[in-house]
């Protein structure tokens, strides 16, 4: 999944996007590239001569950052007052476009900074990231609170059915209307410095609190003593765990690092309980254990400070304001979503506990199923009901056979395009690869950059981003970037993937492909600047060729021989797939009705103690389950509270029901053709957010509204039955 960070796939300074938190990039105008006194030596204020424009990360250090911000927003906001201080007839040229065409250096540092600050941060990074948060608050304020530069995209907003604008260019002005509304832009001088000072204090506590909790998953990685604790884990974790240790000048001994969700991959082989027990608590107290990365009272600040920022801007709670410009739109359209999946995931999940603790007493144990427990005996159950162990598959799944036979292929099948590895383009860390994109008619598409591999300057999670955004306006092709935290095996060993780890390449791929496809004209539109609800529609229809039977058998060769994954485990995978999927739906909608639960309040509601108002959350919404706890914890809930995802986590259910519904229309028109691929591409991936995103389903499947039977039938939930619910799931009134 696409586990967002303030930047990931978007970046901070897209002022017209700002209000809506999608946080996007404005691309370079070379007209404009003048060499400045202020350029020399730092290569981020000039732009790339490289293919593309790619960031010259050979040259780029820590001390450059600092000199570049201030002269970038310096720039930039001399560009937009020298637009709002202009004293003839508001025009779309003269403003919209000009506004399009400001901040061309700032997108630059804030594309390679963002980046790096997620993927391989360090102390001098984390300083200037604190040090600038407050900064790019107040001047993204003071863009869209100025006064005069709303006035002149008002007078055109009110005039804009007589100006004769083409289809985008009218959706561009209906799109900064809204969000400089949505930001403020119509309040009293008094009321907007109120704003500004809640806009800051957010800006501060979210950088926080994601720097807390990477340090905190480094602080808390589990020590183990000796080897025979291990028993159960496959060799190449023990060597990991061995390398980890011994990084961390724990030689001798054995280092699990933590994953940022609740769960960890180990729990799933180890055999000794005590150790199980260990990782999961270590992993569920996170950030809430007290010291100096504790995030509890943060998180309760932030909750207010956004009710309150809410109720100002004239909404009854946050999650109000952020559904308003999302495709579901309300708050009552989520939550007939929400109920319709609610109760037969846990029915599923609570049937499935009984089925492991069955399990558990067959084996002589005298003990009730824990949250530990679960990972470890569910793959005994899936090993017993399907003759399958999930551990045999990997040494199918080699990272570069997966990369190339199976994601980059699917890929070349479907829209014809075609992937050459560039090794003379620098990179920012050794592991990072980078390929150059061909497109079916042999035009140059893009670069596609893949950081594959975990490390402890790297926060946890996956995601995409864009250094360069594909923009008509000025001749720019994009380049993107994916991002996974796969552990690194020792020198000379193969990277052997879980399918958890390949169908999530797969994914990134599908948010690459939607940057790289973009063909849009105005950069505010480029890509996944898409409304939240529907950015991880694309990735996950993406998720489909990971197991679809011409690519699985083209990509899941064995490592060492080259033999093909036996019939007989593929038909087990495949048959696997449903299994488990109450727990797996169950922890997903626990975390994301909790993300509900913390925007829906007004500013003097919002409780202060974090964990006590998180039990209570969930069981009011039925999902208290001991053994399934939610996938994130409110103390290290990244998305909702450092990340774009406040009350908009649904977004990846909600996406979910429309990919279902296309993956059903693939099945039924021929699934893996160009034909397909170029419908898909010309209806959806191309268009970015210059149309109305439902429509785009609409236009691609054909389908009046999205029907979420086949979501139900793909997790297996069908079969419980969800009395008095709805089929149809209308996307608000977009």
């Amino acid at each position: 999944m696409l586990d967002l960070s303030p930047t990931s796939s978007r970046r901070f300074i897209r002022f017209s996007a700002i209000a809506a938190a999608a946080l996007v990039a404005i691309p370079m105008h070379a007209q404009m590239e003048k060499k400045k006194p202020a350029a020399a030596g730092n290569p981020l204020l000039t732009q790339s001569d490289l293919p593309f424009h790619a960031p010259k990360f050979d040259q780029i250090k820590d001390a450059h950052y600092t000199p570049a911000f201030t002269t970038a927003l310096a720039e930039h906001l001399k560009e937009v007052e020298a637009i709002a201080d202009r004293t003839d007839e508001a025009t779309f040229e003269n403003t919209l476009e000009a506004m399009e065409r400001s901040g061309q250096t700032l997108e630059r540092v804030q594309n390679v900074f963002g980046n790096l600050t997620s993927a391989h941060t360090n102390p001098a990074l984390q300083k200037i990231e604190s040090q600038m948060a407050p900064k790019l608050s107040a001047h993204r304020d003071a863009i869209l609170l100025n006064g005069k530069l709303f006035a002149r995209i008002q007078s055109l907003y009110d005039r804009r059915e007589e100006l004769g604008l083409d289809p985008e260019s009218k959706y561009l002005l209906e799109r900064y209307h809204k969000d400089f509304v949505r930001a403020g832009a119509k309040l009293s001088e008094e009321d907007k410095k109120k704003l500004k000072a809640m806009n800051s204090e957010l800006a501060t506590l979210q950088t926080k609190f994601g720097q807390h909790l990477l340090q905190e998953k480094n602080a808390s990685a589990v020590l183990v003593e000796k080897r025979e604790e291990l028993a159960g884990l496959p060799e190449n974790e023990v060597a990991a765990a061995t390398k980890a240790a011994k990084d961390a000048k724990k030689g001798g001994k054995f280092l699990i690092p933590l994953q940022n969700t609740t769960g960890q991959p180990a729990l799933a082989s180890l055999e000794n309980r005590a150790l199980r027990e260990r990782i999961m608590k270590a992993s569920l107290a996170r950030n809430s254990k007290g010291g100096p990365y504790d995030t509890r009272e943060m998180v309760a600040r932030i909750a207010r400070v956004r009710a309150e920022r809410a109720v100002l801007l004239g909404y009854p709670n946050h999650a109000v304001y952020q559904l308003e410009d999302q495709t579901a739109q309300n708050i009552e359209t989520i939550d007939r979503t929400l109920r319709a999946l609610t109760p037969p995931a846990v029915a599923n999940a609570n049937r499935e506990a009984a089925d492991l603790q069955e399990l558990i007493r067959k084996e002589g144990g005298d003990f009730e199923l824990e949250s530990w427990d679960w990972s470890f005996y569910s793959e005994k159950l899936l090993k017993e009901r399907y003759a399958f162990d999930e551990s045999e598959l990997k040494p199918y799944f080699e990272i570069n056979h997966v990369l190339t036979d199976g994601v980059f292929f699917a890929a070349e099948k479907l829209f014809g395009i075609t992937f050459k590895e560039r090794k003379d383009l620098p990179v920012y860390q050794e592991d990072v690869r980078v390929w150059e994109v061909t497109d079916a008619d042999g035009q140059p598409l893009g670069l596609f950059y893949g950081d594959f591999y975990a490390r402890p300057s790297k926060r946890g999670g996956a995601w995409m981003n864009e250094y360069v955004s594909q923009s008509g306006l000025f001749g720019l092709k994009p380049v993107v970037a994916n991002h996974q935290n796969i552990p690194k095996p020792p020198p000379g060993e193969p990277t052997l993937m879980t399918f958890d780890e390949v169908t999530t390449m797969f994914h990134e791929f599908g948010h690459a492909l939607h940057g790289l496809f973009s063909k849009v004209k105005y950069p505010r539109f480029s890509g996944t600047n898409v409304p939240r609800d529907f950015v991880e529609f694309p990735s996950q229809v993406n998720e489909m060729w990971a197991v679809w039977p011409e690519v699985l058998k083209n990509y899941a060769k064995h490592h060492q021989t080259g033999e093909p994954m036996p019939q007989e485990l593929l038909d087990k995978m495949i048959e696997s797939q449903k299994f488990n999927q109450g727990f797996a739906t169950t922890e997903y909608l626990a975390a994301t009705l909790l993300d509900q639960a913390w925007h829906r309040f007004g500013p003097d509601e919002v409780p202060k103690d974090t964990i006590a108002f998180e039990a209570e959350a969930l069981q009011s919404a039925g999902v208290e389950l001991r053994a399934v706890p939610p996938r994130y914890r409110s103390p290290y809930f990244s998305h909702s509270f450092s990340g774009g995802y406040s009350a908009g986590y649904y977004s990846y259910i909600w996406s979910e029901v429309l990919d279902a519904n296309t993956v059903t229309w693939f099945k039924e028109n021929g699934g893996l053709t160009r034909e397909n691929g170029d419908r898909f591409r010309q209806t959806l991936l191309s268009r970015g957010g210059s149309e109305d995103p439902v429509g785009q389903f609409r236009n691609f499947t054909g389908a009046a509204e999205p029907d979420i039977a086949p979501l139900l039938e793909r997790r297996g939930l069908d079969a419980i039955g969800t009395p008095g619910a709805p089929t149809d799931i209308p996307p608000g009134d977009s």
